[in-house]
């Protein structure tokens, strides 16, 4: 190998990696939405689930960094809590209200709160509110959750606010995408539509 050629080598290996590195969410989908931060629409990337569609599979992780999957919870209803950041007081509102409907659904239920917060932030808050009845998953790692379902907000990193419900046979049965990044969800539809899919009184 020539003295030339090993130059050159290390000359390409000394090269910051983020020369190298492909920004994947800039690849994903993207599209102008009526969710609003302040004043502004926001664009969402991803891929968009529609009422009744075949709700996708989506890895993300626990405060321990093992990985949930949707498919984990299979002939199961599944509502899950999307927030911005645990750490507004928003969405810290919107984490504890699910944290309290926990306990009038029934075991076929599962609940949990998504957010792109790192585990750690999440284990810190959790602790903090005594939030303990919730799963409190993050999408930190891979932006899985944010890219299957079309709520990762372009250009911030976070997800948009929303409610979603997946039937047992797996299907994406209810959408509650919240217009504005700083207002609560509708609750009490949300937990009304939980109801009529379990066939069960909230």
């Amino acid at each position: 190998m020539s003295l030339n050629l090993i130059k050159t080598i290390i000359c390409c290996l000394a090269i910051s990696p983020a020369v190298w590195a492909v920004d994947l969410n800039a690849q994903l989908p993207s599209r102008l939405s009526e969710v609003k931060a302040g004043n502004k629409a926001v664009e969402l990337q991803g891929h968009p689930v529609q009422l009744q569609q075949q709700a996708p599979d989506f890895k993300v992780v626990d405060d321990k960094f093992k990985t949930i999957q949707l498919s984990d919870f299979k002939g199961k209803t599944v509502l899950i809590s999307v927030v911005p950041s645990v750490d507004t007081g928003i969405c810290s509102l919107q984490t504890k209200r699910f944290n309290q409907e926990v306990s009038k659904v029934s075991e076929d239920v599962v609940m949990m709160t998504i957010s792109t917060d790192l585990p750690f932030a999440q284990k810190r808050y959790c602790a903090q509110e005594k939030v303990d009845q919730l799963m409190v998953l993050s999408d930190a790692v891979w932006r899985d959750f944010g890219s299957n379902y079309g709520l990762l907000i372009k250009d911030m990193g976070i997800l948009a606010r929303a409610v979603l419900i997946i039937d047992p046979k797996g299907n994406l049965a209810y959408q509650q995408l919240v217009p504005a990044l700083a207002q609560e969800p509708d609750y009490a539809h949300s937990m009304a539509a939980l109801a009529q899919i379990t066939g069960k009184k909230s």
